[in-house]
């Protein structure tokens, strides 16, 4: 195998960008495992290396931010060259279709159209993907999204041509109208059985106009949720670490003992 002088690092962005792409080249042309690659085999590398960016934004980790960026744009470069090689399209074409799918959806600021606020815009947007030949608003979204996250970005879809509530009191009620559906078909303080598949049903439609309101209040349901996750993980783990230097197994405690080291750690850890 041939001995490659690796580019210089680079001190503009198009020469930066560059060395990733001759860096990218050389290896798909002399590395064995490169060589390999296919979209497909990199398709759950791709998926993977998203979410390790995602966790460091939600951390705010600045530098594991840079990292996973630059993971990510490598995945990008990497299945451009792969469709080159069968002249489907290259690194080229991806650049130039982006920047002109950027600059006809934003005729307010390479046109005449005037917008007076961001909906305005989100509104536009919409109606040209239509007009580029989208059959549905929701055409947009895509299947194997989370259903957390396709449920926000559904919502987002409608709204962007109009069809939303007036004001968060309004979906604040459709929170409670489907709380109080859900307990009909789930109700804990009866003993009785329940028609599982309705409360499911039910408890579904509660948790879309849970992420409803979240939308009209400006939070973002996905990054609540994992922010919670990482808290619960965190004071989980506090009491796991009391509990072994107390000799004490977690098995063997009560949930009032457990409580006790939950409570510290609420105390102690602010996030």
């Amino acid at each position: 195998m041939a001995n490659h002088i690796p580019p210089a690092a680079a001190s503009d962005p198009s020469a930066a960008f560059l060395r990733l792409l001759t860096v990218l080249d050389t290896l798909r042309t002399d590395c064995p495992w490169d060589k390999k690659q296919t979209m497909e085999t990199l398709r759950h590398l791709t998926i993977e290396e998203t979410y390790e960016l995602s966790d460091a934004i939600l951390e705010g980790d600045l530098t594991e931010v840079k990292k996973e960026l630059g993971d990510v744009l490598m995945h990008l470069v990497f299945y451009a060259r792969i469709a080159s090689e069968t002249n489907d399209f290259t690194i080229v074409d991806v650049l130039n279709s982006v920047c002109e799918k950027l600059i006809s959806r934003h005729p307010h600021i390479y046109g005449d159209v005037e917008v007076e606020n961001e909906a305005d815009v989100k509104r536009n947007w919409e109606r040209l993907k239509l007009k580029e030949g989208n059959k549905s608003v929701l055409g947009g979204v895509p299947v194997s999204l989370p259903a957390l996250v396709k449920a926000s970005r559904i919502q987002e879809k409608a709204r962007g041509i109009g069809f939303d509530w007036d004001n968060k009191q309004q979906v604040w009620e459709k929170v409670e109208e489907e709380l109080a559906e859900f307990k009909q078909e789930f109700n804990v303080e009866e003993h009785v059985a329940i028609d599982q598949e309705k409360a499911e049903s039910e408890f579904g439609d509660l948790l879309f106009s849970l992420v409803n309101y979240a939308r009209f209040i400006g939070i973002n349901p996905e990054n609540a949720l994992e922010k919670t996750n990482k808290k619960f993980i965190k004071r989980f783990q506090y009491i796991e670490t009391k509990a072994a230097e107390n000799g004490q197994a977690l098995q063997d405690m009560t949930l009032a003992e457990m409580n006790v080291y939950w409570n510290e750690a609420k105390k102690i850890l602010a996030h």
